[in-house]
């Protein structure tokens, strides 16, 4: 039997890309995003590579599914009532989900974020009415880390939430009954592989065991950015090793493996390190070749996908998530000084550097 919130979202969800009938709200409007053909990679390689369009979400992101998920869930188990107060620690795209959703049902949202993420998405934030705290980019184990600090802050107030996007399993389970069944439908059911990066591992862990269930041949990979420690926790079949260096992508990698990711990490098939560099260049060849404008994270589940694609050999099917747009991270992803500072100035192929027109 279906429970309340996987009803409330299939009702407020399909539909919406394939069906002319009105949803319910910024809710009801999020889910059933296209799935595009990426027509030059797949001649590429020989095979046939689709993205998600997550960016095509009210919200801007994938996220709007996690946020809508996360917050049913805590309404239908009486964690939180009318007029109450949303908290979370956020790199930015859950966040501004949170925010819409906040704004649609009532309650006020307040985010804590690493004082390392793009203006734009600071910004957008507030906008949206959010009270955003920007705090030192600290790891995990550290208590002034964003998550503990959005934790011990909901704490403290009546009738509030600490959504916990990375280990609150409704994360995980809004993808199970949505983006993954989506998938499953829209190639009708001739699917190969997939492979996304992660950060909370909602999406993977989600679409991953749908998509198993379906068909257990079906190949999961996750995608790992530089400083991240899950390319070599699953390559070296379990070890978790110290967090180091960093990535241009914003809001994936991780240092540890969270709920959302524990609950499908031992069915993965693989896992995949792609370099900022080729992530950087993705965002290019992507505009140049598609006409497709997405961020760097997007671009590297895109990287991902092709080497997934030549693993898997000529005339497979694999399918990515292609997570927002670029307009939240233009000021840096188009600008030849951030790129040079970042040493990526010479990663983009010199056809595509008419793109960086930004100082």
């Amino acid at each position: 039997m279906l429970s309340a919130l996987r009803r409330a979202i299939i009702q407020q969800t399909r539909g919406f890309a394939t069906n002319n009938i009105a949803v319910d709200g910024f809710t009801g409007a999020v889910g059933n995003t296209p799935l595009i053909y990426l027509k030059t990679l797949s001649e590429q390689t020989g095979s046939k590579i689709y993205g998600k369009a997550e960016f095509q979400n009210p919200g801007g992101s994938i996220k709007d599914r996690a946020a809508v998920g996360i917050v049913l869930d805590a309404e239908e188990k009486g964690r939180i009532k009318p007029g109450g107060t949303v908290v979370e620690g956020t790199a930015g795209n859950t966040g501004i989900g949170l925010a819409h959703v906040c704004r649609a049902r009532g309650y006020k949202c307040v985010i804590f974020m690493p004082n390392t993420q793009s203006q734009e998405k600071i910004d957008l934030l507030s906008m949206l009415g959010a009270e955003v705290h920007p705090v030192p980019a600290v790891p995990y184990e550290n208590p002034l880390n964003y998550n503990h600090q959005a934790k011990e802050y909901a704490e403290k107030l009546e009738n509030a939430i600490w959504t916990d996007q990375f280990d609150n399993t409704a994360n995980t389970y809004a993808h199970y009954i949505s983006t993954g069944p989506e998938i499953w439908e829209q190639t009708k059911g001739d699917i190969d592989g997939f492979v996304c990066s992660t950060g909370t591992g909602g999406t993977l862990a989600g679409v991953g065991k749908y998509l198993k269930q379906k068909n257990p041949k079906t190949q999961i990979w996750l995608a790992d950015p530089p400083g991240s420690v899950l390319y070599k926790y699953i390559s070296s079949g379990g070890k978790l090793v110290e967090r180091g260096g960093s990535s241009i992508t914003e809001g994936i990698g991780q240092g540890r493996v969270t709920n959302n990711l524990g609950t499908f990490v031992n069915d993965l098939s693989g896992a995949l390190h792609i370099s900022d560099e080729k992530s950087i260049s993705m965002v290019y060849q992507l505009l140049d070749s598609e006409g497709l404008y997405l961020g760097a994270s997007s671009a590297l589940n895109v990287v991902a996908a092709v080497e997934l694609a030549q693993k898997l050999g000529k005339g497979s099917k694999v399918v990515t998530v292609l997570c927002d747009g670029a307009y939240r991270y233009q000021s840096r992803l188009f600008s030849k000084k951030w790129l040079e500072s970042k040493g990526l100035g010479d990663a983009i192929p010199e056809y595509l550097r008419k793109y960086a027109v930004l100082d």
